[in-house]
């Protein structure tokens, strides 16, 4: 027969107390925060409050991954509703906010992966010392035959001055590369080191005969100068992009070329393609006239053509990006596709020339690239046969026509057919239209942003998003901010465009106001 077991209330409390004390992560407040955290080598600290959804979804990943580091790195939160002082002393204003915490003091902010695994991976990265010391030739040899880059210091003594600024470096740079030093005298004779210097390994499988493997550093060394140095170097002629680099990577203009990429099982085959576009780009790279800005481990063309950071050769399974963006399906043959862009965006578009072995069918589409000869894709819906609705509907073919038309003012709402939001406000913006389509100076406009590229001085991450361009103003629209501006209804459009408009808005009216 099934029983009921009623336990008393100090047996209810004392089970309580048993699951709290089951969590592994701490719980820290203003009283004990300090205290803790200086008991701490490294340790990751999630500030949150209990009503944010962003943190309820975090926690069981974040419980999960304190289990998985325990003993390796400890992992805390701090509740911000009940412990505003400790939340207000490290400037947190949003939630969740994680910050990694080094004997007490604040080192820096996480921004790894939020996952339990990506947690594990990225803290245990953390962990120890941010440059490990090399003392045999196994050592040093361990630690470049990676998959990521290594930079190594290679100093007469321990005593070192430059020693010492390396280790600044490294703590600061820790997140983003992997150091290691050494001052075995063998590992100096070794690696032919006078005196001393910082070498940067690239990892062993994408050595080139178009490349060194390896870039020494000898200037004096300081936090920025090495900063610099590993940037400008790490990813060489045609790095590999991954889930982990891809940041840095996104963030220049790429050269992007596409093929199937399996350095696991396939490495010889995976280099067979990206020698030969390596071979395009040491091409280039001594070209005379490129020759002072130009090179293809960091292409800078601020000098030349654009005003711009850098162009990166890189070779990318077909799985870690979208060639949608650039008009293309998936590929059905062996031979790689390739696509360029910038981030300022006055490029973006693909090689249509089919790729050929000997290099030249790209070498041609770098020429036209320089030459400005290439055409921006633009990814646009039809034009509409018929626009003569209240709402004026935009492809990314007509933006110009319609919304950089200097004589209109125009609200234009970017939405996705998806959005519930956007369903609801389809009604209210309808309505809108209707009341202002006689006023010859407005217009009412719509676009479906999944379908259509926006432009890049318009930003575009959630749905609705709703912009007012004035006339005269077209390259600075303005952001209607709903929760600033009274909300979305067709009155506060309405008193909306009354204050903002260059005319007094036209209005047709309803039925109800007849």
């Amino acid at each position: 027969m099934a029983r009921c077991l009623l336990l008393s209330p100090v047996a209810v409390l004392v089970l309580g107390a048993v699951l709290v004390a089951a969590s592994d992560v701490l719980e820290l407040g203003d009283s004990d925060f300090d205290s803790t955290a200086s008991q701490q080598e490294t340790m990751l600290v999630e500030f949150f409050a209990p009503w944010c959804g962003h943190c309820q979804k975090l926690a069981p990943e974040y419980e999960a991954a304190a289990t998985r580091l325990r003993g390796v790195v400890a992992l805390a939160k701090v509740d911000c509703t009940a412990n505003s002082e400790t939340c207000a002393r490290f400037g947190v204003n949003g939630y969740p906010t994680l910050k990694i915490f080094r004997n007490g003091d604040e080192s820096s902010a996480y921004d790894g992966p939020r996952s339990a695994d990506g947690i594990v991976s990225h803290m245990k990265q953390q962990a120890g010392p941010s440059s490990v010391e090399l003392k045999t030739v196994e050592d040093l040899d361990r630690l470049i035959h990676s998959f990521d880059a290594s930079v190594v210091g290679f100093f007469s003594d321990a005593g070192s001055a430059q020693l010492a600024e390396f280790l600044k470096a490294a703590a600061v740079l820790r997140e983003s590369y992997r150091f290691a030093h050494t001052s075995t005298p063998e590992l100096l004779h070794r690696n032919q080191i006078q005196g001393e210097a910082v070498v940067l390994f690239r990892p062993p499988h994408l050595n080139s005969k178009f490349e060194d493997s390896s870039v020494r550093y000898t200037e004096a060394i300081s936090t920025s100068s090495l900063r610099r140095f590993i940037k400008e170097n790490i990813f060489g002629m045609c790095p590999h992009l991954t889930n982990e680099n891809k940041e840095q990577l996104m963030g220049r203009d790429l050269l992007t070329v596409f093929f199937d990429v399996d350095y696991l099982r396939n490495p010889k085959g995976s280099n067979y393609w990206r020698n030969r576009v390596m071979k395009v780009a040491s091409r280039f790279s001594v070209v005379e006239e490129f020759s002072c800005n130009f090179v293809f481990v960091c292409v800078v063309l601020d000098y030349y053509l654009f005003l711009t950071d850098a162009l990166i050769l890189e070779a990318l399974t077909f799985n870690c990006y979208k060639m949608s963006e650039f008009g293309l399906g998936a590929a059905d043959g062996e031979l790689p596709v390739v696509t360029l862009r910038t981030v300022a965006g006055e490029t973006h578009t693909a090689m249509q020339e089919e790729f050929t072995r000997d290099g030249k069918a790209l070498e041609r589409f770098l020429e036209d690239y320089f030459a400005r000869k290439l055409k921006r894709y633009m990814k646009s819906e039809p034009v509409p046969e018929n626009n003569d609705g209240p709402v004026k509907v935009v492809v990314a073919e007509t933006f110009d026509e319609i919304v950089n038309d200097d004589s209109k003012d125009v609200l234009i709402e970017f939405y996705a057919p998806w959005c519930g939001h956007c369903k609801n406000l389809e009604p209210k913006y309808n309505e809108l239209g209707e009341k202002l389509a006689n006023d010859p100076n407005i217009v009412i406009a719509k676009m479906d942003a999944t379908a259509n590229d926006v432009p890049p001085n318009y930003d575009v991450q959630g749905f609705p998003a709703l912009y007012f361009v004035p006339k005269g103003s077209k390259e600075s629209p303005k952001r209607y901010e709903a929760s600033l501006l009274g909300g979305r209804e067709v009155s506060d459009f309405i008193n909306y465009l009354k204050r903002e408009a260059t005319s007094t808005p036209v209005l047709t009216p309803g039925k109800e106001d007849l």
